[in-house]
């Protein structure tokens, strides 16, 4: 499954060389002024994971097929983008088809390069692309809330279920705060909740883009934005744009060395995906054969029928069972049929929730 992130920030912040980088393309231009990128450009790549790599040389399989994870370079947005203003209409339209916000704040100093606003300072960075993302809510909702709560009073059962939800998330935008922090108290309240695709309803995990130095352990104001997210409940993480951009078509082992003379033991791209991993609940399933060792997301909390269902909707319909070794059973024993013969093979029905790093085989008929 993978997640789909939109890069989002305020022009000229590193978000467009971050996106050529992580995707290792040059599919995003990146240039010194705003709105460099018009439309939305998507870059798919392979999520690392070497228990993938571990898993395919036991079984010595002859492909190895990662997880995919998309990434949208979203076009820049200035103050105003809640009434259309720049590229407004578009920029939000294209945050609601995402999974998660990335967004890119600018945590270096660079006289060469023109902020929008003249000056570096990531907070306010941040606090703007949030007041245009609420500004946005706080006005579809003053409009959804009232009509569903007519609608409620003439009996409508889900109209007063989602007026009771959405009026929550009015609340707090009313109040300058994110929708994100409505608590649905109800399966029934969270689908129609999420129905409402609210803008600031969806995860965020900033990235502090700072220069090559500070790259290991940040800097001022790196450490401003991860108070900021802890405050929040928020994801942070540290890049240097310029330093992932030096890595595109480098070979592993340089990359390795490059790396390391910078203080680093990863790449962007890995502290990136993890981060957004655990924003978004998600967890990786392996099927390991000697034909392909593949890896799946799922959300964590995924029974198995579910996951078999990301390898074909035959496999979900059809469910009998799942057989399940644990990944450190796996290698730790040689292999399936060691696993088997030490009893590490295990059965598993219907309501068995998968764990992460599963190695499943699954039985069905349709």
């Amino acid at each position: 499954m993978g997640f789909r992130c939109g890069i989002v920030g305020l022009p000229n912040v590193g978000k467009s060389t971050l996106f050529n980088a992580l995707t290792e393309t040059q599919a995003a231009q990146a240039a010194n002024y705003p709105f460099c990128t018009i439309e939305p450009n998507v870059g798919q790549v392979g999520v690392p994971d070497p228990r993938l790599d571990k898993l395919a040389e036991i079984a010595g399989s002859a492909k190895i097929i990662p997880t995919q994870l998309s990434f949208v370079d979203i076009a820049g947005l200035v103050r105003g983008a809640s009434k259309g203003e720049g590229l407004g209409n578009q920029f939000l339209a294209n945050i609601r088809e995402v999974d998660a916000i990335v967004h890119v704040l600018r945590c270096f100093e660079d006289d060469d390069i023109q902020h929008v606003d003249n000056r570096v300072d990531p907070i306010a960075d941040a606090e703007t692309v949030e007041t245009e993302l609420l500004l946005a809510d706080l006005e579809s909702l003053e409009k959804r809330v009232p009509a569903a709560q007519k609608r409620a009073t003439g009996g409508d059962k889900e109209a007063k279920i989602a007026a009771s939800v959405l009026g929550q998330a009015l609340e707090l935008l009313q109040n300058g705060k994110p929708a994100r922090l409505t608590e649905p108290k109800d399966d029934e309240e969270a689908r129609l909740f999420g129905q409402a695709q609210l803008l600031t309803a969806k995860p965020v995990l900033y990235v502090c883009n700072v220069e090559e130095d500070a790259a290991a352990e940040g800097n001022a104001h790196s450490a401003r934005v991860f108070e900021k997210a802890k405050a929040e409940g928020a994801n942070a993480v540290i890049v240097s744009a310029a330093i992932e951009a030096e890595l595109i078509g480098m070979e592993s082992a340089d990359r390795l060395d490059f790396l390391a003379e910078m203080g680093l033991s990863e790449t962007g791209l890995s502290r990136i995906i993890r981060s957004g991993y655990d924003l978004l609940h998600l967890i990786t399933f392996f099927t390991v054969g000697p034909k392909e060792a593949r890896a799946w997301t799922v959300h964590h909390g995924a029974k198995a029928p579910e996951a078999a269902g990301e390898i074909h909707s035959d496999m979900q319909r059809g469910f009998i069972r799942a057989e399940t070794i644990a990944y450190d059973d796996f290698v730790s024993l040689g292999g399936e049929s060691a696993a088997k013969d030490a009893g590490k093979l295990r059965q598993e029905g219907k309501d068995y929730v998968v764990k992460d790093g599963d190695v499943l085989h699954f039985k069905f008929n349709v």
